[in-house]
Protein backbone atom coordinates (compact mmCIF):
# COMPACT_ATOMS: atom_id res chain seq x y z
CA UNK A 1 0.00 0.00 0.00
CA UNK A 2 0.99 3.79 -0.67
CA UNK A 3 -0.45 6.85 0.60
CA UNK A 4 -0.31 10.14 -0.98
CA UNK A 5 0.32 12.87 1.53
CA UNK A 6 -0.27 16.74 0.49
CA UNK A 7 1.38 19.57 3.08
CA UNK A 8 0.18 22.90 1.96
CA UNK A 9 2.47 25.67 4.28
CA UNK A 10 2.92 28.94 4.23
CA UNK A 11 6.07 28.98 2.21
CA UNK A 12 5.40 25.85 0.14
CA UNK A 13 3.33 22.89 -0.82
CA UNK A 14 4.82 19.39 -0.92
CA UNK A 15 3.38 16.18 -2.32
CA UNK A 16 4.81 12.81 -0.40
CA UNK A 17 3.90 9.46 -1.53
CA UNK A 18 4.62 7.13 1.85
CA UNK A 19 4.98 3.53 1.58
CA UNK A 20 2.92 1.53 4.50
CA UNK A 21 5.70 1.90 7.17
CA UNK A 22 5.68 5.83 6.25
CA UNK A 23 8.89 5.65 4.28
CA UNK A 24 9.49 8.26 1.78
CA UNK A 25 9.00 6.70 -2.08
CA UNK A 26 8.29 9.70 -3.80
CA UNK A 27 8.25 13.75 -3.15
CA UNK A 28 7.78 16.95 -4.54
CA UNK A 29 7.85 20.79 -3.63
CA UNK A 30 6.70 23.88 -4.76
CA UNK A 31 7.20 27.29 -3.21
CA UNK A 32 4.15 29.26 -2.79
CA UNK A 33 4.99 33.61 -2.10
CA UNK A 34 3.81 35.54 0.67
CA UNK A 35 3.41 38.71 0.18
CA UNK A 36 2.97 41.84 2.99
CA UNK A 37 0.98 44.42 2.42
CA UNK A 38 1.88 46.05 5.37
CA UNK A 39 3.03 44.81 8.81
CA UNK A 40 -0.87 44.17 9.52
CA UNK A 41 -1.74 42.58 6.28
CA UNK A 42 -0.56 39.06 4.96
CA UNK A 43 -1.81 37.69 1.90
CA UNK A 44 -1.24 35.03 -0.38
CA UNK A 45 -2.80 34.16 -3.62
CA UNK A 46 -5.09 31.22 -3.85
CA UNK A 47 -4.40 30.67 -7.48
CA UNK A 48 -1.00 30.00 -6.89
CA UNK A 49 -1.56 27.92 -3.70
CA UNK A 50 -4.21 25.74 -6.01
CA UNK A 51 -1.90 25.69 -8.66
CA UNK A 52 0.51 24.37 -6.42
CA UNK A 53 -1.33 21.84 -5.10
CA UNK A 54 -2.11 19.85 -8.20
CA UNK A 55 1.54 20.44 -9.79
CA UNK A 56 3.73 18.75 -6.70
CA UNK A 57 0.58 15.92 -7.09
CA UNK A 58 0.89 15.60 -11.00
CA UNK A 59 4.55 15.33 -9.87
CA UNK A 60 4.45 12.29 -7.81
CA UNK A 61 1.63 10.42 -9.29
CA UNK A 62 4.00 10.48 -12.43
CA UNK A 63 7.17 9.67 -10.66
CA UNK A 64 8.66 6.09 -12.18
CA UNK A 65 9.07 4.81 -8.59
CA UNK A 66 5.27 5.22 -8.10
CA UNK A 67 2.90 2.70 -9.03
CA UNK A 68 -0.41 4.14 -8.91
CA UNK A 69 -2.29 1.31 -8.68
CA UNK A 70 -0.67 0.85 -5.04
CA UNK A 71 -1.98 4.28 -3.93
CA UNK A 72 -4.81 3.51 -1.18
CA UNK A 73 -5.43 6.65 0.32
CA UNK A 74 -4.48 10.18 0.08
CA UNK A 75 -4.67 13.16 3.14
CA UNK A 76 -3.70 16.92 3.34
CA UNK A 77 -2.65 19.13 6.04
CA UNK A 78 -3.04 22.98 5.57
CA UNK A 79 -1.83 25.81 7.42
CA UNK A 80 -4.69 26.64 9.53
CA UNK A 81 -6.13 29.93 10.40
CA UNK A 82 -5.61 31.54 6.82
CA UNK A 83 -9.06 32.15 4.92
CA UNK A 84 -10.53 33.42 2.06
CA UNK A 85 -13.85 33.56 -0.43
CA UNK A 86 -14.63 31.57 -3.27
CA UNK A 87 -17.63 30.84 -5.87
CA UNK A 88 -19.21 27.80 -4.70
CA UNK A 89 -20.23 26.67 -8.08
CA UNK A 90 -17.16 27.84 -10.01
CA UNK A 91 -14.38 27.47 -7.54
CA UNK A 92 -13.39 31.01 -8.63
CA UNK A 93 -11.53 32.70 -5.73
CA UNK A 94 -13.61 35.86 -4.97
CA UNK A 95 -10.83 37.06 -2.55
CA UNK A 96 -6.66 36.98 -1.71
CA UNK A 97 -5.92 34.14 1.03
CA UNK A 98 -5.80 36.05 4.35
CA UNK A 99 -2.91 34.32 6.09
CA UNK A 100 -3.03 33.05 9.42
CA UNK A 101 -0.15 35.97 10.17
CA UNK A 102 -2.50 38.66 9.09
CA UNK A 103 -3.59 41.27 11.76
CA UNK A 104 -5.45 43.90 10.02
CA UNK A 105 -8.32 43.17 11.96
CA UNK A 106 -6.84 43.72 15.45
CA UNK A 107 -8.28 47.12 16.27
CA UNK A 108 -11.65 45.28 15.98
CA UNK A 109 -10.85 42.23 18.11
CA UNK A 110 -9.86 44.35 20.76
CA UNK A 111 -13.27 46.45 21.13
CA UNK A 112 -14.49 43.24 21.35
CA UNK A 113 -12.29 41.51 24.52
CA UNK A 114 -15.12 41.09 26.52
CA UNK A 115 -16.38 38.57 24.90
CA UNK A 116 -13.00 36.70 24.59
CA UNK A 117 -14.03 34.81 28.46
CA UNK A 118 -17.00 33.11 26.25
CA UNK A 119 -15.00 32.66 23.32
CA UNK A 120 -12.29 30.88 25.02
CA UNK A 121 -14.87 28.60 26.80
CA UNK A 122 -16.74 27.66 23.68
CA UNK A 123 -13.63 27.38 21.05
CA UNK A 124 -10.53 26.82 23.39
CA UNK A 125 -9.22 30.26 21.55
CA UNK A 126 -8.58 33.53 22.68
CA UNK A 127 -9.79 36.51 20.70
CA UNK A 128 -7.09 37.01 18.15
CA UNK A 129 -7.16 38.72 15.00
CA UNK A 130 -4.99 35.26 13.69
CA UNK A 131 -8.00 33.19 13.44
CA UNK A 132 -10.50 33.55 11.09
CA UNK A 133 -13.94 34.96 12.23
CA UNK A 134 -12.58 38.32 12.37
CA UNK A 135 -11.46 37.88 8.46
CA UNK A 136 -14.13 36.35 7.47
CA UNK A 137 -16.59 39.56 8.65
CA UNK A 138 -13.73 41.91 7.11
CA UNK A 139 -14.07 40.17 3.88
CA UNK A 140 -18.03 40.56 3.86
CA UNK A 141 -17.69 44.41 4.98
CA UNK A 142 -15.03 45.29 2.39
CA UNK A 143 -14.45 42.96 -0.55
CA UNK A 144 -17.19 44.06 -3.83
CA UNK A 145 -17.16 40.44 -5.17
CA UNK A 146 -17.83 38.85 -2.15
CA UNK A 147 -21.00 40.96 -1.19
CA UNK A 148 -21.86 40.22 -5.00
CA UNK A 149 -21.88 36.32 -4.05
CA UNK A 150 -23.58 36.78 -1.23
CA UNK A 151 -26.83 38.61 -2.82
CA UNK A 152 -26.51 36.12 -5.78
CA UNK A 153 -26.09 32.87 -3.26
CA UNK A 154 -22.76 31.63 -4.49
CA UNK A 155 -20.74 32.59 -1.66
CA UNK A 156 -18.77 29.82 -0.07
CA UNK A 157 -15.92 31.05 2.56
CA UNK A 158 -13.85 29.55 5.37
CA UNK A 159 -10.70 27.58 5.29
CA UNK A 160 -7.99 27.59 2.72
CA UNK A 161 -8.55 23.84 3.45
CA UNK A 162 -11.98 23.88 2.19
CA UNK A 163 -11.43 25.80 -0.79
CA UNK A 164 -8.29 23.38 -1.70
CA UNK A 165 -10.51 19.92 -1.43
CA UNK A 166 -13.21 21.66 -3.22
CA UNK A 167 -10.40 21.49 -6.26
CA UNK A 168 -8.64 18.76 -5.26
CA UNK A 169 -11.74 16.02 -5.07
CA UNK A 170 -14.95 15.12 -7.21
CA UNK A 171 -16.68 15.91 -4.21
CA UNK A 172 -20.22 17.49 -4.82
CA UNK A 173 -20.41 20.04 -1.14
CA UNK A 174 -17.94 21.91 -0.13
CA UNK A 175 -16.86 20.59 3.59
CA UNK A 176 -14.24 21.28 6.47
CA UNK A 177 -12.35 19.14 8.77
CA UNK A 178 -12.51 19.70 12.55
CA UNK A 179 -9.18 20.90 12.98
CA UNK A 180 -9.26 23.42 10.37
CA UNK A 181 -12.78 24.43 11.49
CA UNK A 182 -11.57 24.87 14.63
CA UNK A 183 -9.06 27.22 14.05
CA UNK A 184 -11.94 29.94 13.08
CA UNK A 185 -13.16 31.36 16.10
CA UNK A 186 -16.90 30.04 15.27
CA UNK A 187 -16.40 26.16 15.90
CA UNK A 188 -17.54 24.56 19.31
CA UNK A 189 -15.06 22.18 20.99
CA UNK A 190 -18.08 20.42 22.66
CA UNK A 191 -21.07 19.87 19.47
CA UNK A 192 -17.79 20.02 17.04
CA UNK A 193 -19.77 21.98 14.87
CA UNK A 194 -20.26 26.33 13.99
CA UNK A 195 -21.44 27.74 16.99
CA UNK A 196 -24.94 29.73 15.99
CA UNK A 197 -23.78 32.31 19.22
CA UNK A 198 -20.28 33.22 17.54
CA UNK A 199 -21.93 33.06 13.96
CA UNK A 200 -23.71 35.77 15.22
CA UNK A 201 -21.18 37.81 16.90
CA UNK A 202 -18.97 37.97 13.88
CA UNK A 203 -21.61 38.81 11.66
CA UNK A 204 -21.31 35.12 9.59
CA UNK A 205 -24.07 33.57 7.68
CA UNK A 206 -24.22 30.17 8.39
CA UNK A 207 -25.03 29.26 4.60
CA UNK A 208 -21.67 30.33 3.47
CA UNK A 209 -19.70 28.31 5.58
CA UNK A 210 -18.95 24.32 4.35
CA UNK A 211 -20.13 21.53 5.97
CA UNK A 212 -17.84 20.19 9.56
CA UNK A 213 -16.82 16.62 8.95
CA UNK A 214 -14.43 14.92 11.07
CA UNK A 215 -11.21 14.76 10.29
CA UNK A 216 -10.70 11.04 9.39
CA UNK A 217 -13.78 10.08 6.87
CA UNK A 218 -14.83 10.15 3.17
CA UNK A 219 -13.89 13.27 1.39
CA UNK A 220 -14.34 11.87 -1.90
CA UNK A 221 -11.83 10.74 -4.43
CA UNK A 222 -9.21 13.26 -6.44
CA UNK A 223 -9.67 14.41 -9.94
CA UNK A 224 -6.57 13.42 -10.60
CA UNK A 225 -5.90 9.21 -10.25
CA UNK A 226 -9.00 8.73 -8.54
CA UNK A 227 -7.70 8.54 -5.10
CA UNK A 228 -9.80 8.21 -2.01
CA UNK A 229 -9.39 11.28 0.33
CA UNK A 230 -9.31 9.94 3.96
CA UNK A 231 -8.21 12.83 5.86
CA UNK A 232 -7.72 16.54 6.49
CA UNK A 233 -6.32 18.07 9.67
CA UNK A 234 -4.21 21.53 9.77
CA UNK A 235 -0.31 21.40 9.84
CA UNK A 236 -0.03 21.55 13.61
CA UNK A 237 -2.10 19.22 14.38
CA UNK A 238 -0.83 16.47 11.81
CA UNK A 239 2.50 17.20 12.92
CA UNK A 240 1.58 15.19 16.45
CA UNK A 241 0.92 11.71 14.60
CA UNK A 242 4.25 12.10 12.94
CA UNK A 243 5.58 8.66 14.81
CA UNK A 244 1.76 7.70 15.30
CA UNK A 245 -0.11 7.95 17.98
CA UNK A 246 1.25 10.38 20.50
CA UNK A 247 2.52 10.56 24.03
CA UNK A 248 0.79 12.69 26.80
CA UNK A 249 4.36 12.68 27.74
CA UNK A 250 5.94 14.03 25.10
CA UNK A 251 5.96 18.04 23.83
CA UNK A 252 5.86 18.37 20.07
CA UNK A 253 7.37 21.82 19.22
CA UNK A 254 7.36 22.37 15.70
CA UNK A 255 9.73 25.30 14.47
CA UNK A 256 9.06 26.86 11.13
CA UNK A 257 7.11 30.49 9.62
CA UNK A 258 6.14 30.32 13.47
CA UNK A 259 7.13 28.13 16.62
CA UNK A 260 3.90 26.11 18.15
CA UNK A 261 4.23 23.94 21.43
CA UNK A 262 2.32 20.97 21.60
CA UNK A 263 1.31 18.49 24.49
CA UNK A 264 -1.46 15.76 23.55
CA UNK A 265 -4.08 15.71 26.67
CA UNK A 266 -6.28 12.78 27.69
CA UNK A 267 -9.13 15.00 28.37
CA UNK A 268 -9.79 18.72 28.16
CA UNK A 269 -10.54 18.68 31.69
CA UNK A 270 -7.95 21.82 32.16
CA UNK A 271 -7.02 24.69 30.59
CA UNK A 272 -4.01 26.87 31.48
CA UNK A 273 -4.76 30.83 31.09
CA UNK A 274 -2.67 31.69 27.96
CA UNK A 275 -2.75 28.94 26.47
CA UNK A 276 -5.35 26.92 23.62
CA UNK A 277 -6.97 23.61 23.12
CA UNK A 278 -8.04 22.23 20.15
CA UNK A 279 -8.95 19.15 18.42
CA UNK A 280 -6.19 16.81 16.89
CA UNK A 281 -7.90 13.68 15.33
CA UNK A 282 -11.72 12.71 15.16
CA UNK A 283 -14.08 10.12 13.08
CA UNK A 284 -17.49 9.69 13.96
CA UNK A 285 -17.20 8.05 17.10
CA UNK A 286 -14.23 9.85 19.19
CA UNK A 287 -12.11 12.36 19.25
CA UNK A 288 -8.22 13.46 20.54
CA UNK A 289 -7.63 16.58 21.92
CA UNK A 290 -4.45 19.02 23.03
CA UNK A 291 -3.33 21.97 24.53
CA UNK A 292 -1.16 24.32 22.66
CA UNK A 293 1.42 27.59 22.53
CA UNK A 294 2.22 29.42 19.62
CA UNK A 295 5.04 31.71 18.87
CA UNK A 296 4.43 33.68 16.17
CA UNK A 297 8.05 35.12 14.87
CA UNK A 298 10.10 31.82 14.78
CA UNK A 299 11.29 32.37 10.78
CA UNK A 300 9.10 35.26 9.99
CA UNK A 301 11.32 36.60 12.60
CA UNK A 302 15.03 35.62 11.30
CA UNK A 303 13.84 36.69 7.87
CA UNK A 304 12.70 40.10 9.29
CA UNK A 305 16.50 40.39 10.89
CA UNK A 306 18.00 39.11 7.61
CA UNK A 307 16.43 41.68 5.48
CA UNK A 308 17.61 44.27 8.34
CA UNK A 309 21.22 43.30 8.44
CA UNK A 310 21.55 42.18 4.49
CA UNK A 311 21.96 38.50 5.37
CA UNK A 312 21.65 36.29 2.48
CA UNK A 313 23.12 33.28 2.96
CA UNK A 314 21.25 32.67 6.42
CA UNK A 315 20.84 28.91 6.08
CA UNK A 316 24.56 28.17 5.56
CA UNK A 317 25.92 30.50 7.95
CA UNK A 318 23.16 30.17 11.22
CA UNK A 319 25.14 26.56 12.31
CA UNK A 320 28.61 27.90 12.61
CA UNK A 321 27.04 31.57 14.06
CA UNK A 322 25.33 29.01 16.51
CA UNK A 323 28.36 26.87 17.71
CA UNK A 324 30.46 30.96 17.74
CA UNK A 325 28.46 32.66 19.76
CA UNK A 326 27.54 31.90 23.35
CA UNK A 327 26.13 35.37 24.83
CA UNK A 328 24.29 37.75 22.56
CA UNK A 329 22.47 40.30 23.34
CA UNK A 330 18.33 40.00 23.71
CA UNK A 331 16.38 40.65 20.74
CA UNK A 332 12.92 41.55 21.82
CA UNK A 333 10.38 39.54 19.74
CA UNK A 334 7.38 40.62 18.97
CA UNK A 335 7.59 40.09 15.19
CA UNK A 336 4.17 38.89 14.03
CA UNK A 337 3.12 39.97 17.73
CA UNK A 338 2.60 38.34 21.08
CA UNK A 339 1.38 34.88 20.99
CA UNK A 340 0.90 33.02 23.71
CA UNK A 341 0.66 33.51 27.04
CA UNK A 342 0.31 37.17 26.27
CA UNK A 343 -1.92 37.40 23.19
CA UNK A 344 -0.95 41.26 22.14
CA UNK A 345 1.09 43.59 19.59
CA UNK A 346 3.63 44.09 21.71
CA UNK A 347 6.26 47.36 20.45
CA UNK A 348 8.15 47.46 17.35
CA UNK A 349 10.84 44.21 17.64
CA UNK A 350 14.11 45.62 18.38
CA UNK A 351 17.53 44.36 19.66
CA UNK A 352 18.96 45.95 23.52
CA UNK A 353 22.48 46.58 22.25
CA UNK A 354 22.22 48.53 19.30
CA UNK A 355 25.50 48.01 17.89
CA UNK A 356 24.94 44.28 17.47
CA UNK A 357 26.63 42.59 14.41
CA UNK A 358 24.76 40.54 11.72
CA UNK A 359 26.03 37.35 13.39
CA UNK A 360 25.24 38.06 16.88
CA UNK A 361 21.58 39.49 15.61
CA UNK A 362 20.73 36.23 14.22
CA UNK A 363 22.03 34.45 17.00
CA UNK A 364 19.69 36.28 19.62
CA UNK A 365 16.73 35.76 17.41
CA UNK A 366 17.21 32.25 17.29
CA UNK A 367 17.11 32.59 21.80
CA UNK A 368 14.14 35.00 21.18
CA UNK A 369 12.08 31.76 19.68
CA UNK A 370 13.73 29.45 22.12
CA UNK A 371 12.47 32.19 24.81
CA UNK A 372 9.34 32.31 24.04
CA UNK A 373 9.13 28.79 23.45
CA UNK A 374 10.14 28.14 26.51
CA UNK A 375 7.49 30.08 28.25
CA UNK A 376 4.61 27.74 26.80
CA UNK A 377 6.43 25.06 28.14
CA UNK A 378 6.40 25.70 31.61
CA UNK A 379 2.87 25.98 31.24
CA UNK A 380 2.74 22.84 29.57
CA UNK A 381 4.65 20.95 32.24
CA UNK A 382 2.84 22.66 35.22
CA UNK A 383 0.02 20.97 33.47
CA UNK A 384 0.99 18.09 33.03
CA UNK A 385 4.42 17.11 35.43
CA UNK A 386 5.12 13.67 33.71
CA UNK A 387 6.31 15.24 30.31
CA UNK A 388 9.91 13.64 30.27
CA UNK A 389 10.73 14.97 26.55
CA UNK A 390 10.27 17.10 23.14
CA UNK A 391 9.91 15.98 20.01
CA UNK A 392 11.25 18.76 17.31
CA UNK A 393 10.60 19.44 13.98
CA UNK A 394 9.74 21.79 11.35
CA UNK A 395 12.03 23.71 9.35
CA UNK A 396 14.76 25.47 11.87
CA UNK A 397 15.26 22.10 13.95
CA UNK A 398 17.78 20.73 11.47
CA UNK A 399 20.21 23.38 14.20
CA UNK A 400 22.41 21.55 16.07
CA UNK A 401 22.97 24.97 18.55
CA UNK A 402 19.05 25.65 18.74
CA UNK A 403 18.25 21.88 19.75
CA UNK A 404 21.12 22.02 22.22
CA UNK A 405 20.06 25.46 23.72
CA UNK A 406 16.41 24.13 24.02
CA UNK A 407 17.10 21.06 26.09
CA UNK A 408 19.57 23.13 28.00
CA UNK A 409 17.02 25.70 28.81
CA UNK A 410 13.84 23.53 28.75
CA UNK A 411 15.52 20.43 30.99
CA UNK A 412 14.13 18.34 29.05
CA UNK A 413 15.86 15.69 26.52
CA UNK A 414 15.40 16.60 23.05
CA UNK A 415 14.10 14.17 20.45
CA UNK A 416 14.64 14.92 16.68
CA UNK A 417 13.19 12.50 14.02
CA UNK A 418 15.52 11.88 11.51
CA UNK A 419 12.28 12.99 8.83
CA UNK A 420 12.06 16.68 10.93
CA UNK A 421 9.25 17.73 8.41
CA UNK A 422 6.30 15.99 10.64
CA UNK A 423 3.82 17.70 8.95
CA UNK A 424 3.15 15.20 6.01
CA UNK A 425 4.49 11.98 8.02
CA UNK A 426 1.04 12.80 10.16
CA UNK A 427 -1.58 13.24 8.21
CA UNK A 428 -0.54 9.84 5.59
CA UNK A 429 -0.29 7.91 8.71
CA UNK A 430 -4.01 9.62 9.48
CA UNK A 431 -5.30 8.76 5.91
CA UNK A 432 -3.64 5.04 5.89
CA UNK A 433 -5.95 4.15 8.98
CA UNK A 434 -3.90 5.00 11.83
CA UNK A 435 -2.00 1.89 11.66
CA UNK A 436 0.17 0.10 14.65
CA UNK A 437 3.38 -0.67 12.24
CA UNK A 438 3.99 3.03 11.36
CA UNK A 439 7.33 3.48 13.25
CA UNK A 440 10.31 6.11 13.38
CA UNK A 441 12.48 5.33 9.94
CA UNK A 442 15.89 6.01 11.69
CA UNK A 443 17.59 6.83 15.38
CA UNK A 444 17.63 10.58 14.81
CA UNK A 445 19.14 12.36 17.25
CA UNK A 446 18.69 13.10 21.01
CA UNK A 447 20.10 16.55 22.90
CA UNK A 448 20.64 15.67 26.87
CA UNK A 449 20.12 18.79 28.66
CA UNK A 450 23.11 20.43 30.41
CA UNK A 451 23.11 23.11 32.74
CA UNK A 452 23.97 26.44 31.13
CA UNK A 453 23.48 29.67 33.32
CA UNK A 454 24.00 32.25 31.35
CA UNK A 455 21.57 31.06 28.55
CA UNK A 456 18.73 30.65 31.70
CA UNK A 457 20.01 34.56 32.62
CA UNK A 458 19.13 35.97 29.65
CA UNK A 459 15.90 34.05 29.60
CA UNK A 460 14.87 35.83 32.92
CA UNK A 461 16.07 38.42 31.77
CA UNK A 462 13.88 38.66 28.49
CA UNK A 463 10.74 37.98 30.20
CA UNK A 464 11.10 40.83 32.92
CA UNK A 465 11.75 43.01 29.31
CA UNK A 466 8.83 41.06 27.51
CA UNK A 467 6.56 42.27 30.54
CA UNK A 468 7.93 45.80 30.03
CA UNK A 469 6.57 45.70 26.46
Amino acid sequence: MLILAIDQGTHSTRAIIFDAGGRVVSIARQPVALHSRSRQEIEQSPDEIRQSMQTVVHAVLNDPAVDRRRIMAAGMATQRSSVLAWDRITGTPLSPVLSWQDRRVADKLHAMADHDPYIREMTGLHLSPHYGAGKLEWLLDHVPAVRAALAAGTLMMGPLASYLLHHLTDARHDVIDDANASRTLLWNLQSRNWDNALLELFNIPPQVLPACIPICTDYGLTRQAKIPVSAVNGDQTAALYALGKPSTSTILVNIGTGAFVLLPVDELTARPAGLLAGISYSDKDTASYYVEGTVNGAMTALEWAAGRFAVSDLEARLPGWLAEIRAPTLFMNTVGGLGAPWWRDGAEPYFLDADVTAAEAMVAVIESILFLVQANIELLTALNPAVDSIRISGGLSTLDGLCQRLANLSGLKVERPVQVEATARGIAWQAAGCPDNWSATGNGRQFIPHRDKQLSGRYTQFIEQLQQL
